[in-house]
């Protein structure tokens, strides 16, 4: 009894709903159109906004033509071009050299510098150069440490005189190790009359010999 009941239910409402889909159908000639998903909007443009009136006592603008772009106009003649008189730009410097262009650049490279002057001749005492004579002479001090150690001998130094006298190079040709800078540090200080050769004072080479002795 039951199940004749929901299968009859089921029946109905099967009816139901098809009746209530096809009844539409039947009672329209012709099915509704539909949609387009699509729309065209058309664009129209807006006018220019007007020009803004000149203001007062602005000048207006003259097109001045540049002389590099052609002209909109066909020429009807040539003119003939301005004569240009040549530049001559040669010129000829104190030693008689003819050049172009600057003349104080080719002036510099065709007067060389003069040459440094020659250091003065240096001579050695021997034959007709007379040793110079001693007129300042300082004592050498004895080092304490080769006074210790009861160190003596001699040094022999060879030192320049500078045309006035003075001592101005110095260096050793016999070395004591404990020795060498008392003697050289004596020797600097020393003086001497200059040495003259053809009436001219000149610098000389001299060997000088110092003696330690412990007393």
């Amino acid at each position: 009894m039951r199940t004749c009941t929901i299968t009859l239910s089921i029946v109905v409402h099967a009816i139901a709903v098809c009746a209530a889909v096809i009844a539409p159908l039947l009672a329209s000639d012709k099915l509704p159109a539909p949609r387009t998903a699509t729309e065209f909007i058309q664009v129209v443009p807006l006018p220019d906004p007007p020009a803004p009136p000149p203001r007062a006592g602005a000048r207006a603008k003259i097109d001045t033509p540049r002389p590099d772009v052609p002209p909109l106009d066909i020429p009807i003649g040539i003119a003939p071009e301005l004569a240009v008189e040549p530049v001559d730009d040669r010129f000829t410097n104190d030693s008689g050299v003819v050049g172009f262009g600057d003349s104080s650049a080719i002036a510099t490279e065709a007067t060389p510098a003069p040459p440094p002057p020659s250091p003065p001749l240096v001579v050695r005492v021997g034959g007709s150069i007379k040793p110079p004579q001693k007129v300042v002479d300082v004592a050498p001090i004895y080092p304490p440490i080769a006074q210790a150690a009861h160190v003596e001998g001699l040094v022999i130094l060879e030192a320049v005189i500078a045309e006035d006298g003075s001592v101005r190079d110095v260096r050793v040709l016999r070395s004591n190790p404990l020795l060498d800078a008392a003697a050289v540090d004596a020797v600097r200080q020393w003086r001497f009359t200059p040495t003259l050769l053809n009436g001219e004072p000149v610098p000389v080479v001299m060997t000088i010999t110092v003696a330690f002795r412990l007393r």
